[in-house]
Parts: C-alpha cells; structure tokens; sequence
C-alpha cells in the first residue's frame, strides 16, 4: 500500500498586517512570520483585477527585497503579499473615509451583488514567483436605511473594503457567495495551497 507524499508548507512571510490573513493561514496549518509592507498604494489602474495583482506584487516585491538584502530569508522562506478590492459594476470601493462614504457603499451594493477580488503574489526564497487574483460574486439581501446606519454605527465598516466584513454581523445580510467564501474573508487559501505547491515542489 502506497502511502501518500506528505505536503509541507513554507515558512511564509506574510506583507500584511491582516490578522483575518493571518488567521486564515494559520487555519491551514501554515507557519509565518508578519512583516506588513511599507509601500504606496496609490495606483492608476481602473481594472479591479490588474490592481490587486499590482499592489500584491508590489507588497511581496518590497517586502522580499527588504529582506534579501538583510540577508534575512532563508531556504524555503515564501514571501506572500495580498490586496483585496470590493467591485460594483465598474466602481472600485476602497475602504471608507468615513461614515457617510460607507453607507454609499453599502447602499449601493445592498439588494444586489459585487464582486470581492484578492490579488496575491508569493515570492519563494530564489525569487520564483507566483501572481494571481481571485473573484468571489457575493449577493446581499435588500437593507433599510435604518439596518445600514445600524452596522455603520457599530464602527464594522471601517478597515476593510467595500465597508463590510462577511464574517461578522454582517453575514446577517449576506444572500448567497458563488465563488471562494474565504477570498471574500480576505485571501484565497485554497488557491494559496495549490500555488505554494507549485511554487515549492
């Protein structure tokens, strides 16, 4: 009887400071160190796909280059770097400014559905690297305003795009997700497995 090969993941340094990232890495069983990446994160980019695949690559690249030139990564040492976007129609939606730009959001998204895209990028340790982007249809249920000034109030729309995080009391009005449940959290694990295989074997 052959015994199956066992799959040991990297140590992977994580370019967020994301601890629902980190959580979901470590769900999986992952080891890893944070190192979130000091870069700027304004880009030109109006395609919600090309820009999470940009802002991952350019947080795991400094993140990896920082490191590297320390002399700080050793073998077998991945780099991952991840951005999340929430996309309505053809509106990007960042994380709010403030009260009356999350309840925009929300507004405008409730009834209906969007689309969450997480780009992500591993560098393993001699710099062979891995990009993609992930895309998750979530549909919600309709909202009132006073539902939507509720969850604003409570403070859960700040930090996170689109003004929502699914894992929280927010999963109240979620309707339906076709597409990776785990993307829309924060980062693709099961597509992150299947790449750091790739990548490291």
């Amino acid at each position: 009887m052959n015994s199956e090969q066992k799959i040991t993941l990297p140590h992977i340094i994580l370019a967020s400071a994301s601890p629902r990232r980190k959580d979901l890495l470590t769900q999986i069983g992952a080891s890893l160190s944070v190192m979130p990446a000091d870069v700027d994160e304004s880009l030109t980019e109006t395609d919600p796909e090309a820009l999470v695949k940009a802002l991952s690559y350019r947080k795991a690249h400094a993140v990896f280059s920082g490191i590297t030139k320390e002399g700080k990564i050793k073998k077998g040492d991945v780099v991952l770097g991840a951005d999340t976007v929430v996309a309505l129609d053809d509106e990007i939606l960042g994380k709010p400014k403030d009260e009356a730009d999350a309840f925009r959001m929300i507004d405008a998204m409730q009834g209906g559905h969007h689309r969450v895209l997480t780009g992500v990028t591993l560098i393993a340790d001699d710099g062979k690297t891995v990009t993609f982007a992930e895309s998750t249809e979530v549909h919600l249920y309709p909202m009132s305003k006073a539902e939507i000034e509720g969850y604003v109030s409570s403070g859960e729309a700040f930090g996170k795009a689109g003004a929502y995080g699914i894992q929280g009391p927010f999963a109240a009005f979620v309707k339906k997700v076709n597409g990776s449940y785990t993307n829309v959290v924060g980062l693709p694990v099961g597509r992150v497995y299947q790449a750091l295989k790739q990548l490291t074997h």
